[in-house]
Order: structure tokens, then sequence, then C-alpha cells
């Protein structure tokens, strides 16, 4: 954490999230400024209400935008090799099936740690350069003992937000034997991941783990103190989001294909329903419409899912546009779900909104407002991040 205090004065929109400090659910405030102590806000609001003396250093933020640091709540940065065959493939009219994770697998059990740890190093580098200040990371690719806890530990040197992702799909060595791999799951490997892990998850889909599979290996989990996370409704409606919300998961993630009772459910409840458009997009599926979840009442957060095979990209202002563009989200519901959406579905308070005591992660656009995230899609907008107070653009 930093020592330093310093004021960004001259910002032309700050977003803060929180509705008493400015407009909206945005919390917006025009012609704004921020303090910074210790790596946490210290203060925020119009500039002619500053306090003086606040800060020893000042950044002119040059009537240019600044918003709360993305937090991507589902990403899968631990893997090795590469897909774009497989991408090509698709492009060219192949359908998306779960079965190409099994060739990620194959690649992460033959590489090295370094080489994990690299790529891990530098997915992060990118997501931040491009605003993400936290991100969460699953295992899912390893698929032993050893491989699953190798990938949770070099997954956790780089972020807290570590998900032991076991249940990705059933291995080539237990195919045709669904039930010892989830035995397995529950118990030698649960017992070497847990200690790394602070989530917990299931690829609830056909082609991987049905809804009775899911809820032994989450029930597992929950017993080692682990929270669950699951992936739902991403091929085709199942049984995902229920289960998610019976076991209180705090999201249920790709949601694209949903019952009007799996709306229902997430709407009265406090699983966080988390979006990743950028699957869709990589996939030619059909988008979700965030509208029916948003209009229910859920929480909706909007993540990257970025992974080798079906969205690889750790870019959240481009799933920003997306979301606008495909998902019948305006800017402000996009932007809220990739900050205090995506700190709702890790059950994060420190991070997602710059209210006094939330942690100093910020981001300085090359933009006068947040909409040019959606308006600009492609254009490298980021002109500074900070994390936990710190400049981390050079």
């Amino acid at each position: 954490m930093s020592d330093r205090s310093f004021l960004i004065d001259n910002i032309g929109s700050l977003v803060t999230n929180d509705p008493e400090l400015g407009e909206g659910a945005l919390g917006l405030v025009e012609d704004a400024a921020l303090v910074v102590e210790d790596g946490l806000v210290a203060w925020a609001g119009p500039r002619a209400r500053m306090p003086e003396g606040a800060a020893r250093e000042r950044w002119d933020a040059g009537g240019r935008a600044v918003t709360p640091g993305f937090v991507d709540s589902h990403a899968h940065l631990v893997f090795a090799g590469d897909r774009s065959r497989e991408f090509e493939a698709r492009m060219s009219g192949r359908p998306y099936t779960a079965g190409g994770i099994r060739t990620t697998v194959a690649a992460t059990r033959a590489a090295t740690d370094e080489q994990l740890r690299d790529n891990v190093r530098r997915l992060v580098t990118e997501a931040l350069r491009s605003g993400t200040t936290t991100v969460e990371s699953k295992s899912g690719y390893g698929l032993t003992v050893e491989d699953e806890e190798r990938s949770l530990r070099v997954a956790a040197e780089h972020t807290d937000e570590v998900t032991y992702l076991g249940a990705h799909v059933v291995p080539p060595e237990y195919m045709g034997k669904p039930d010892a791999y989830v035995e397995l799951v529950c118990g030698a490997m649960l017992d070497a991941c847990a200690p790394h892990s602070r989530w917990i998850d299931v690829f609830c889909e056909r082609g991987a783990f049905d809804g009775d599979q899911t809820r032994a290996i989450l029930t597992a989990g929950k017993e080692r103190g682990l929270v669950p996370r699951v992936h739902a409704g991403q091929l085709g409606p199942g049984p995902g989001v229920a289960v998610a919300v019976e076991l209180g998961a705090a999201s249920a993630d790709h949601v694209t294909h949903l019952r009007d009772t799996d709306v229902e459910a997430l709407a009265s409840s406090d699983t966080v329903a988390t979006l990743l458009p950028g699957a869709e997009f990589s996939t030619r599926s059909p988008y979700p419409d965030a509208r029916r979840l948003l209009d229910a009442g859920a929480t909706v957060a909007l993540a990257t899912d970025c992974n080798p095979g079906s969205s690889y990209t750790t870019n959240v202002p481009f799933c920003i546009a997306l979301a606008v563009r495909d998902m019948n989200m305006t800017p402000a519901e996009a932007l809220w779900a990739a900050t205090l959406g995506g700190a709702r579905a890790l059950r994060r308070t420190d991070v997602g909104h710059l209210a006094v005591g939330a942690r100093a992660d910020l981001v300085l656009l090359d933009a006068p407002s947040h909409l040019h995230l959606a308006y600009r899609p492609g254009v490298p907008l980021v002109n500074q991040v900070w994390k936990n107070g710190t400049p981390v653009l050079r």
C-alpha cells in the first residue's frame, strides 16, 4: 500500500459508484477532484468543495474522466498452448463445444511452473494496462491433483481471488467414469487445492457436469470453507442457476440461456449474474439479454472470461462496448457492472467504487466522459492506472 498523499484535480467527470456523492447509480460528479491518502480514497467530490491542504502532490487530470478500476470477476489465466486454429475453424462455421478445453489441458500439463507463471504475469499486466485492477483467476486446465494444485499456487502469486475449478470437464483418463472423477474432485484434489483457494466453481453444462454432480462438488467445497461460483447456462438452459442460488453461490456466470424461473431466482437472491460477452463474440453465439435481468432486479456483473479457447481477451473496455451494443445495456449500466458489479460478484466492499475508505484503484481516461468506453470501441483510452494509490503505467 502506498503511503503517499496526493490530489487528482481538474477531473472533468468522476465516476464514484456512490449515489450519495453524485448523480445516478454511477455517483457521477462533474468538475471533480479526489484525494488519496495511504492507498485509500480520503475525499471525493466537486472541486469547488475540495478541502484545502489535503495533499502535497497534485495530478492534473486535464478535464478527463476518472473511473474506478475495473473488477474482472471471471478469468482463466493459468494455461499453456494456443487455440487460434480452433478459433479460425469456428469462424469458418464449426460450432463451439466444451471439448476444446482438453486441448489446453494437455498443453498445461506439459508446461513448466515458470512457463505458467510467465503467462499469468503477461495477462495480468495486459489487463492492468486496460484498466483492470482486480482480477479473479481459476484453475481448470490441469485436472490432476498435482496440476490443479500448482495452477492455483501460480494464480495466487498474482491475485487473492483464486478459484478451484477442478470440475471444468472430465479429463481423458476418466472418460466413461465421470463419477470417479467427481469423487477425486471432492476428495484428494480438493484437499490439495483448498489451501490455495477462496472460491470453488463447476462448469455445469452438457458435456461437462450435471446438476447433481455440481451440487455434490460445491457442497464439498463449502465444507472446506470455499464459496461457490457456477458456470451456468452458457450452451443451453440447465440446472446451473438453480443450484447456484440454492447453495448461496456468489455468482452464476455466463447465464446466456435462462428460463423465467432462473431470472426470478437470480433477482430474489444475492447471487450475481455475471455476463461474459467476450465468449459470445468469440463463438458467434447469441448474446445474453442483460435487459431482462436488470429489469427483473438482478445484480449484474460484466467480466472478460479470458481463456485461450472461447474468449481470449483481457480487455474490459471491449466487453463494455459489446454489452452496450449487443446486450441491451446502457453505457452507465455496463460500466457499473464492470466495476461495482464485479466487486459484488467477488463479495468485495473495498473495490469497484470511489467512496471514502475505498481502495484507491483508479483509471484516468483519455476522454472527457465514461461514455467514450462504448462510444470509441477498440481505442486505447486508458491514460493512467493507480492501484492501491500507486501509479502503475509509465
